[in-house]
């Protein structure tokens, strides 16, 4: 008896591991599928929810079918027939869709994975412009697109962000129900529009790659989960989207810097700076890729777009064989061209590091200054940062610890503090001649 009810739990164990490993492929897939029948991404997403309840209980007693995406889809496709005929309140439009539907559930399982396949790029386009859509705010797309495109959960998105599980839960509903108030259609935008909105789009997917390759806070330096995400909501948009210049500029620009993570960690988590990573724990088959992405984008004519410039950036790093091999000079002038094309204090103040590595410390310091003096980056930790490593260059160490100091007490990632501490303390120790 033991036996037999310890294999029973351990199989309804492993159908639940089936169902969320599913649910995170499929999931995006079935929303996007339902909001088109719907054009309703909200109630999409619930019917899709109550789907994944309906596999949680079945699975274990029956087995994974033989395609679960299509099993998900008929079970929320048969949900949102009941819903459009308990609601009283639907035009007789509405009647035929669901009648309409029933025929195409009674068409068998064939059928039903052709049915599963049709215009879901299109679908998936669709989902990805609405939960970017800029009547959004910025926290919102970000939370929407993770958990309707990466299939995360509530409790998922809020440990990756560091906020609590309430405040991702209203997010997520406040979006939903903004989306639902300005009747923003489920559809892709064409033209100009897709041009503008696109934007959007991007954004949303490199803010989410950002947050995992240099987390914001918390004890950790990289959320490796999040570069994930991202990178395949980029290679899912470039595969839709494929002569779109910048679409190919992201994905080039996330794969080379994703090929840097595990240097990016010593061996007791703390983080390591690019020159002093070990080049050969980069990983050579998303360099690869990377570098393709970027000639896509400079072969559709995108080579001066913010992300193709960023991703030629970061290039330039990776075809260095060794930290002295950098070719400086081009990534400054790389820089030059993205601060006329994307000017913000940010990227002059990576300007101002190429600059010192290529003309000397004094040169790079001298633009720092000139950011510090307008207090545009005040608050950043960054800018005392950059400006207490070229003043250590400079042999100025008693100014250099102060930076540092400041820049440890502006961040909230653990490791970084730790790290600026440690710089501070080597310039207090070799401003003390020891």
């Amino acid at each position: 008896m033991g036996d037999a009810s310890e294999d029973r739990t351990a199989g309804a164990a492993a159908a639940r591991r089936a169902v969320e490993a599913v649910w995170r492929i499929e999931s995006a897939r079935v929303i996007a599928g339902l909001a088109r029948l719907l054009r309703d991404v909200g109630l999409a997403e619930d019917l899709a929810q109550d789907a994944l309840v309906a596999a949680l209980e079945t699975w274990p007693k029956t087995g994974v079918p033989d395609n679960p995406g299509a099993w998900l889809m008929a079970t929320g496709r048969r949900r949102a027939i009941d819903l459009i005929r308990r609601n009283r309140r639907l035009e007789d439009k509405q009647q035929e869709l669901a009648r309409d539907l029933a025929i195409q559930l009674a068409m068998g399982s064939a059928d039903l994975d052709a049915a599963l396949d049709d215009d879901i790029g299109d679908d998936l386009l669709s989902l990805i412009f609405t939960c970017c859509h800029p009547v959004l705010s910025t926290e919102a797309r970000v939370a929407l697109t993770l958990r309707m495109l990466g299939g995360l959960t509530t409790p998922e998105i809020a440990r990756a962000y560091l906020v609590p599980e309430s405040t991702v839960a209203q997010r997520i509903v406040r979006a939903k129900r903004t989306l639902a108030e300005a009747h923003v259609p489920f559809e892709a935008p064409t033209g100009a529009d897709r041009t503008d909105r696109l934007g959007s789009v991007l954004e949303v997917v490199y803010l989410i790659f950002n947050e995992g390759y240099s987390a914001t806070a918390g004890d950790d330096w990289l959320r490796p989960g999040l570069c994930e995400d991202a990178l395949r909501f980029g290679r899912i948009l470039a595969g839709l989207t494929p002569r779109e210049p910048e679409v190919h500029g992201l994905v080039a620009l996330m794969e080379i810097q994703a090929s840097r993570t595990a240097a990016r960690i010593g061996p007791s988590g703390e983080a390591v700076l690019l020159l002093d990573q070990d080049r050969a724990r980069w990983d050579q088959m998303l360099i690869r890729r990377g570098l393709a992405a970027l000639e896509r984008a400079q072969d559709l004519g995108g080579a001066f777009g913010p992300y193709a410039l960023q991703a030629a950036i970061a290039a330039c790093h990776v075809r260095a064989r060794t930290a002295a091999d950098t070719d400086w000079e081009r990534l400054a002038a790389l820089y030059d061209a993205l601060a006329q094309l994307a000017p913000s204090p940010v990227v002059q103040l990576n300007r101002a590091v190429a600059v010192s590595m290529a003309f000397g410390p004094q040169a790079g310091l001298d633009l720092v200054d000139v950011l510090e003096s307008d207090g545009t980056l005040d608050g950043y930790h960054l800018l005392p940062s950059v400006r207490g490593d070229l003043l250590a260059k400079l042999g100025r160490l008693d100014e250099a610890r102060a930076d540092f100091e400041r820049a440890a007490a502006l961040t909230r990632n653990t490791r970084e503090r730790d790290l600026l501490q440690q710089r501070a303390a080597e310039c207090a120790r070799g401003a003390a001649g020891h």
